[in-house]
């Protein structure tokens, strides 16, 4: 067993030490089918012992339809104090420094109000000032390589692609299906050049600071279920983090729910982005 991190039976045990927790969602909340009701529990406590809970996602989408998502999903309003998205800082990269650009898009037709009001066109791949990546077309049965033919087009054009979700994979039920970073990972091998600001970059973490009131980082506990975006943000950003090994690489430590621990020990171990706990759901 790891010495440098140690399981954990709740996070009650490390609220006094924070004021703010910063929350994955998918992995960490739900597993896209439904919530899990611990994990719904254990904000809510947080939240009733004092500290501010602000969800981070990846999501390609602005935050209101997250919440509604929530909603239908099993998680009250009353889990958490606000919520930011990677559809969020996209929007605003995109009022901004993308302003009346011609933008052709990647991904399905849901994605949509992620551009809603904003004062871009869109347009095709051969006229289009930048690609904006929100996802797969049809995550269910397409893979990056269905992509490449129109990616090396784009990428022989020399756009830059901004990827609206960081995430290479997401879990669904007791599946992984493909997401926008694994894209924007294809379009760097083929020589195009992305801008990502979600997970784990520091623009989705100074909105979400924003809206806690400016924390000192000491003072923020990061829940997460991914070694690339929510431990290295964590780490990367300054702040500690408690590993949920029961999401994205669920896979890798035998039953979800009853994970081995010696293999959460060797993993963590060889991790460059250290953890404060770990355990499999989230709880108080």
């Amino acid at each position: 067993m790891s010495t440098k991190t140690l399981p954990l039976r709740g996070i009650s045990s490390l609220a006094p030490n924070y004021t703010v927790v910063f929350s994955d969602i998918w992995g960490v909340l739900h597993n896209g089918i439904a919530a899990w009701p611990s994990a719904v529990e254990a904000l809510s406590e947080a939240r009733h012992a004092g500290l501010q809970v602000i969800l981070i996602s990846n999501a390609p989408r602005p935050n209101p339809p997250v919440r509604d998502q929530l909603r239908g999903l099993g998680v009250p309003d009353t889990a958490y104090d606000n919520l930011v998205t990677s559809g969020d800082v996209t929007r605003n990269l995109l009022a901004t420094t993308y302003r009346d650009a011609r933008v052709t898009h990647i991904g399905p037709e849901k994605d949509r109000p992620l551009v809603e009001g904003l004062p871009i066109a869109f347009t095709d791949d051969a006229s289009a000032d930048v690609c904006l990546c929100s996802g797969l077309i049809d995550d269910s049965t397409e893979t990056p390589d269905d992509y490449r033919e129109r990616l090396e087009t784009l990428a022989a054009r020399q756009i830059p692609m901004i990827c609206a979700n960081p995430d290479k994979v997401v879990e669904v039920g007791d599946r992984l299906i493909y997401c926008a970073g694994a894209l924007a990972d294809l379009y760097e091998e083929l020589g195009g050049k992305t801008i990502i600001l979600g997970k784990p970059f520091a623009p989705i973490y100074e909105a979400a600071l924003d809206l806690a009131g400016r924390p000192r980082l000491g003072q923020v506990l990061g829940l997460g279920d991914s070694l690339r975006t929510d431990l290295r943000g964590a780490h990367d950003q300054g702040f500690d983090c408690v590993f949920l090994t029961g999401g994205i690489h669920a896979g890798e430590f035998g039953p979800t729910t009853m994970p081995n621990g010696k293999r959460v020990a060797a993993f963590l171990d060889a991790s460059p982005y250290p953890a404060k706990g770990w355990m499999a759901r989230l709880s108080w």
